[in-house]
């Protein structure tokens, strides 16, 4: 093989493992930015009960199943039992649908309230400019953990 041929493998070489550098840091980061809305949403709604946060983040699909007065039920609900005892644990897993792209999280916070314990669930995935939220579900009564 000649001197140019071997060049042309090390280059060819080096821009694979460059974009696979790439894809490999971009996943991770994306698996970090996802493990972070997640419990910043558990967080707003949970601590803070933010309702802004479900007008500017629900998906399209999600507004259409939660209309406004869902939306205002849940905050009434979550300011009901107060706030939950500190830290609130939090089962996450973040998935993608394919080995890099299309990331989704599911978020499980086990609040425990005086009153009694609560189940908190989100859903999220990362629309064309920032996270959106797909699901929540909310069920009192589900022991902590």
């Amino acid at each position: 093989m000649s001197g140019e041929g071997l060049a042309l493998i090390f280059i060819v070489l080096a821009i694979v493992g460059g974009i696979l550098w790439y894809l490999y840091s971009t996943k991770a980061s994306t698996d970090r930015e996802a493990r972070r809305y997640g419990h910043e949403v558990i967080d707003r709604l949970a601590l803070k009960h933010d309702r802004a946060l479900l007008d500017q983040d629900l998906a399209p699909q999600a507004k259409m199943e939660n209309p406004p007065s869902q939306r205002d039920y849940l905050i009434q609900r979550l300011a009901q039992f107060g706030v939950p005892a500190q830290p609130i644990p939090i089962d996450d897993n973040v998935t993608f649908d394919s080995y890099f792209f299309k990331p989704h999280g599911f978020f499980t916070a086990h609040l425990n309230y005086p009153a009694q314990p609560v189940t908190l669930q989100v859903a999220i995935s990362q629309g064309d400019t920032k996270w959106l939220i797909e699901n929540i579900t909310f069920t009192p009564g589900v022991a902590p953990r």
